[in-house]
C-alpha cells in the first residue's frame, strides 16, 4: 500500500471513526485497533514534538526509562543509540493492538525492553525507581490525567527527568511568559480533538512546572496532515523531579 493511501485510510479514521467502549482502554481499542499497522507513518507528520522531545532528554548510562501511553514504542527507535547505553526500557500502553507493534522495538546490544499491557495512571512494576519517564501525546489521552503525573512522581527517582510533548490550549489568562491562545482557538482545538476523545487541556503546563523543576519548556504550532491552513499548538516540555 502507498503512503498516500495509508495516509488516506488513517485521515479518514480520525475524521469519521468515533470511538465506543464502556472503559477506557475499550475507547482505545475502538479508535486504535483498525489503524495501527498505518499509526506511525501518518502520525510522523501530525505528532511535531516527538523529535524534539528525544532531543532534549538526557539519556543515563544504565539508566531506566518508563514510556507510558508508549503506542507501538517510536519513541524508542527515535532515541536511537543514544539509548544503547540504558539497562531497561519499560513500554506501558492500554491497547493491545498498538502494544503488538511495540513488542518488536529494541535491538540485542541494547537496553532489555519490555512491554506491558497496564493504565498509566497506576503502573509501578520496575523494579528500582526510573531515571526517565515520557509521556508522548498521550497524557490527553487519559482521562484521570492528574493521576497519571502523580504516578510518573512515584516512578522517577529524585533528580530523574519527565519528558512531556503533547497538543494543549493555553489557560484563558496565561501565565506570565506564556503563549496566550485566543478564545476562538481554544475553543476550535478541544472541540476537534475531543470527537476523539483527545482532550486539550491548559492545566497540563502549569502542573508539571507546579511539580517539576523546568529544565525545558518551548510552545509550538505544527501542521495537520491534508490541511493545510491549520496549524495545532503543542508544547515540549522536560523536567526534573526534586
Amino acid at each position: 500500500m502507498s503512503a498516500w493511501a495509508s495516509d488516506f485510510r488513517v485521515l479518514r479514521q480520525l475524521l469519521l471513526h468515533r470511538t465506543t467502549g464502556n472503559t477506557h482502554q475499550d475507547r482505545l481499542e475502538s479508535f486504535y485497533g483498525k489503524q495501527a499497522g498505518d499509526y506511525d507513518g501518518f502520525r510522523s507528520r501530525l505528532l511535531h514534538g516527538r523529535r524534539p522531545l528525544i532531543e532534549k532528554i538526557e539519556f543515563e548510562k544504565g539508566g531506566v526509562w518508563v514510556d507510558l501511553g508508549c503506542g507501538t514504542g517510536e519513541n524508542l527507535t527515535l532515541a536511537g543509540d543514544r539509548a544503547r547505553e540504558l539497562s531497561e526500557v519499560h513500554l506501558v500502553d492500554l491497547s493491545p493492538s498498538l502494544l503488538k507493534f511495540a513488542e518488536h522495538r529494541g535491538s540485542q546490544d541494547g537496553p532489555v525492553v519490555k512491554t506491558h499491557l497496564a493504565d498509566a495512571t497506576t503502573f509501578q512494576a520496575i523494579d528500582r525507581q526510573a531515571d526517565l519517564v515520557t509521556f508522548s501525546y498521550s497524557l490527553t489521552m487519559i482521562p484521570d490525567w492528574f493521576a497519571a503525573v502523580e504516578a510518573a512522581i512515584k516512578l522517577l527517582r529524585p533528580g530523574g527527568q519527565i519528558g512531556v510533548t503533547d497538543f494543549y490550549v493555553s489557560r484563558k489568562h496565561a501565565d506570565k511568559g506564556m503563549h496566550q491562545h485566543g478564545g476562538l482557538r481554544r475553543a476550535f482545538w478541544q472541540h476537534w480533538f475531543a470527537a476523539d476523545n483527545v482532550f486539550l487541556n491548559g492545566d497540563h503546563l502549569a502542573m508539571l512546572q507546579r511539580h517539576f523543576e523546568t529544565v525545558h519548556l518551548s510552545e509550538n504550532f505544527g501542521k495537520v496532515p491534508y490541511l493545510p491552513l491549520l496549524r495545532a499548538p503543542y508544547y515540549v516540555y522536560v523536567g526534573r523531579r526534586v
